[in-house]
């Protein structure tokens, strides 16, 4: 959960292209002076403007919650304690996959709050009027268990709907372990309750067994079957599609936005919150930094819906140089779960505050007042010379 062992050498990934960035202000800043006829004196930091709208969400920050799966961590108090503090402040969550098939939907169960429905819940009585929303998340054994059908009809779910709040988000991929679907332990009881939709794989021995996901199988003509199926299912929710770091991730990205979903997120290699080879956090997937390029090479004009980034996201200026990059939002996934395991009331909620006051400085330092401004003449490049 909480990534490869920096000291060791085989588990430290690449050089991050995005760590080679510098943010460079400038001496003539327009943006400024025009901040400052528009307020009557001379702006500081604090005037710049943070609310964004993230994959159809209205968004008190241009950041969100990246999806927390089925592991034991996030499953018993971790995940719960995010949404809560992820409602309070008004940034949208995602679910994530085999929450459901691993934990139970959540109606009638006595450990309510291990399940999709005490998730959800925990977030609307928490939630802030008028912004976020909640992405449900689903992989191949999720559809199987028909999730987002029990969602979308749920009378619980409702105010969500009602709202404009609620999102489904099909997964593709992840960063952690691209090509593979997702992995946490069970015991051998769950194991046995598990073994018809799950690959189960007794590699670690003892009564501790690896419970493993399909990874999905897509085309192009299969993504865009997928949502707009979504779109024709599920008509009053947003659709969002989670790409993993593939070569071809910018391909992909512009098939999601032409089919009609809301939002693209992509992992980088360093993204992940669950578990993971030790090869693949080493050795497998691009770094975000490149994905971000490749997209960009690709994106003739700036398109209308929302490209969100996760991996290694817990300090402002990383996600200032994303949003210089060309995305809208960042997700916050291994940090916001350190978070809230070091201070389960308002553990979250300091980091978000904390990210907040670097991006407004940071943003305020490049001469302008609205994170959407940030470009890429705001970065500096050692191949630039």
């Amino acid at each position: 959960m909480f990534g490869a062992d920096a000291d060791c050498p085989d588990a430290r990934p690449p050089a991050d292209p995005i760590d080679r960035l510098r943010l460079v202000p400038p001496v003539f800043v327009p943006q400024r002076l025009a901040r400052l006829v528009e307020l009557g004196r001379e702006p500081v930091y604090r005037d710049v403007d943070l609310e964004t709208t993230i994959g159809g969400f209205p968004s008190a920050l241009p950041v969100y919650i990246s999806a927390f799966g089925s592991t034991e961590a996030a499953s018993v108090a971790l995940g719960i304690a995010a949404a809560r503090q992820a409602g309070r402040l008004g940034i949208p969550m995602v679910v994530g996959e085999n929450v459901m098939p691993v934990n139970s939907y959540g109606r009638l169960e006595a450990d309510a709050e291990r399940s999709l429905l005490g998730r959800i819940s925990a977030y609307q009585t928490e939630a802030l009027d008028g912004y976020g929303g909640v992405v449900v998340q689903q992989s191949t054994e999720d559809a199987d268990a028909e999730v987002w059908n029990l969602v979308y009809s749920d009378p619980n779910v409702l105010p969500l709907l009602e709202t404009g709040r609620l999102a489904f988000e099909l997964k593709v991929g992840q960063g952690a372990k691209p090509g593979l679907g997702g992995m946490t332990l069970v015991g051998a009881g769950a194991a046995e309750r598990l073994a018809d939709a799950y690959l189960l794989d007794p590699v670690l021995g003892g009564d501790r067994v690896l419970r493993s996901s399909s990874p999905g199988t897509f085309t192009e003509e299969i993504l865009r079957q997928q949502i707009r199926l979504m779109r024709n299912n599920y008509p009053r929710a947003r659709v969002w599609v989670k790409l993993p770091p593939a070569r071809d991730v910018a391909a992909a990205a512009q098939v999601a936005w032409t089919a009609g979903a809301d939002a693209v997120s992509v992992d980088g290699a360093e993204a992940g919150t669950g578990w993971a080879p030790r090869a693949f956090l080493r050795h497998v997937g691009l770094p975000l930094g490149e994905c971000l390029l490749r997209i960009r090479e690709d994106r003739a004009t700036p398109h209308p819906s929302s490209l969100l980034v996760s991996g290694r996201m817990w300090e402002g200026a990383r996600v200032a140089k994303c949003l210089a990059l060309g995305a809208n939002a960042a997700g916050l996934g291994r940090a916001a779960l350190i978070a809230v395991d070091t201070d389960p009331d308002h553990g979250l909620t300091n980091l978000v505050e904390c990210l907040a006051l670097e991006l407004q400085m940071l943003v305020s330092a490049l001469g302008k007042y609205h994170v959407a401004a940030l470009g890429t003449e705001d970065l500096w490049s050692p191949s630039d010379r």
